[in-house]
């Protein structure tokens, strides 16, 4: 039985089945916030709450109509995909981005399609998050943790603690402020389209006390690295970080890291999930290179996910959009390249 979740629901009971903070109760009120339309569902079995499913939507601009984004749930049930494809043509969506949170190998039928003859699933030419990640095990002891990095890493991490740098959890608004500045800082130098400060304001006071933490390296009461880390039932996420370019031969930034890992384990996680990464057989010349060998350098390893799927209910508009998408895409790395 699937039924909405309306506003007076419990709370905790929603979030003892979300699967992800991308999933909990916190996450879709920060959602709201941001003045997104979102859809909480319930999936029930003998009158027993089993699954929880965050859905927000998205509206296209100059026209009527929205697409649908789930992320980071569990696989959703043949009756949860039919109930988002009736509610979708009642509601002008054109689709549902679905991106399960689920390692790929665990899953025999990887390809994700669900035989209907009322609707596709077809893999998203357009994911939003990688199909891969890198997962360490911090259920080990911190020597063993330390024993399993790479030589570099380790040897980073102690040239951090000889040159002075100190790492403190500052999950307050001095935090934030030192975390957005270094955040910003590191997409203008590095040409990313980030979220915008408004988007972070109302993430960091929605999930801080709950999820969220932040962390500086300081050399000399100096900030030259901070990281956000969420902290979700028994896994850690690395979500968002930035950096100075300043002293950056202190190492803060691997001590940082291995301070969030450390801070994660603590507070009773056994996993610690870096977010995103290339597939261990990446190219040096990607883009993504830098960061997915930074991750590397900890131990953890490469698992590639499910994958990024569309459930498609209004297939003319579908088609548009991706072309759309396309052409924008084209457009902005030209005025990239020009600025």
């Amino acid at each position: 039985m699937i039924e909405i979740i309306d506003e007076n629901f419990n709370q905790k009971n929603f979030d003892d089945k979300a699967y992800h903070p991308l999933q909990s109760w916190a996450w879709g009120e920060a959602r709201k916030k941001m003045g997104l339309k979102i859809l909480r569902l319930g999936e029930f079995k003998k009158n027993q709450l089993i699954n929880v499913y965050t859905i927000t939507f998205h509206k296209i601009p100059l026209i009527s109509y929205s697409i649908g984004y789930l992320p980071r749930s569990v696989i959703p049930s043949k009756e949860i995909l039919d109930f988002l494809f009736q509610y979708g043509k009642k509601n002008k969506i054109i689709f549902i981005k679905i991106e399960p949170y689920v390692n790929k190998s665990q899953i025999l039928n990887s390809k994700f399609q669900i035989k209907n003859k009322k609707y596709k699933i077809e893999k998203s030419p357009h994911p939003l998050f990688p199909n891969w990640t890198q997962i360490l095990d911090i259920s080990l002891s911190e020597e063993e943790l330390l024993n399993n990095m790479h030589p570099k890493t380790r040897y980073n991490i102690k040239l951090a603690q000889k040159k002075g740098v100190i790492v403190k959890e500052e999950s307050n608004i001095k935090g934030f402020e030192i975390f957005s500045k270094l955040y910003f800082e590191t997409c203008k130098r590095q040409g990313y389209f980030g979220h915008n400060l408004k988007y972070h304001q109302i993430v960091w006071e929605s999930l801080k006390n709950k999820i969220a933490h932040i962390l500086i390296a300081y050399y000399q009461n100096k900030p030259l690295t901070a990281y956000q880390i969420w902290i979700y039932k028994n896994i850690g996420y690395y979500t968002y970080g930035g950096s100075s370019e300043k002293y950056r031969n202190l190492m803060g930034a691997n001590l940082l890291m291995w301070e969030a890992i450390k801070l994660t384990k603590k507070q009773g996680a056994k996993k610690f999930d870096m977010w995103g990464s290339l597939p261990p057989n990446y190219s040096s010349t990607h883009p993504w290179a830098g960061f997915t060998r930074f991750k590397q350098g900890y131990g953890g390893k490469f698992i590639q996910m499910l994958g990024s799927f569309d459930l498609i209910i209004n297939k003319p508009l579908y088609f548009f959009y991706n072309l759309a998408f396309i052409l924008r895409r084209f457009f902005l790395t030209i005025l990239k390249n020009v600025n």
